[in-house]
C-alpha cells in the first residue's frame, strides 16, 4: 500500500481546501475494504485524528473540524478525499493519510502543508 496524498497549500482563513489520497498501487478489491482516515500535525504538537471513514462509508470527525470538514471516499478511484471550509489558522499542519487493511496493517501517506492565514 503506498498513500500519496496532495492537495495543501496556502489559503486565507474563510477559505477551502480539497486534500486527496490515493493509493497509488491498490487495486479495487484491496482499497474497498480499508478504513481510511486523515490525521493532522501542528508545529509542536502531537499528531491528532481529524476525520475518519470506514468501509461502510461511516464517517467520524475530531470535535474541532465538526461542521466544516467532510471526508469521503471514491472506491473506483482508490481515493479518500477531505473537504475542508471555513478554515481557521488553528487548522495549519501537515496533514496525513492513513489506512487499516482488514488484516489491521497501518499504512501513511508523505504529508501535504495546509497554511492558514489570518
Amino acid at each position: 500500500v503506498q498513500l500519496q496524498a496532495s492537495g495543501g497549500g496556502l489559503v486565507q482563513a474563510g477559505g477551502s481546501l480539497r486534500l486527496s489520497c490515493v493509493c497509488s498501487r491498490c487495486i479495487l478489491s484491496t482499497f474497498s475494504p480499508m478504513d481510511m482516515a486523515w490525521h493532522r500535525q501542528a508545529p509542536g504538537k502531537e499528531r491528532e485524528l481529524v476525520a475518519s471513514i470506514n468501509t461502510g462509508r461511516r464517517t467520524m470527525y475530531a470535535d474541532s473540524v465538526k461542521g466544516r470538514f467532510t471526508i469521503s471516499r471514491d472506491n473506483g478511484k482508490k481515493t479518500v478525499y477531505l473537504s475542508m471550509n471555513d478554515l481557521e489558522p488553528e487548522d495549519t499542519a501537515v496533514y496525513y493519510c492513513n489506512a487499516r487493511s482488514q488484516s489491521g496493517a497501518v499504512s501513511w501517506g508523505q504529508g501535504t502543508l495546509v497554511t492558514v492565514s489570518s
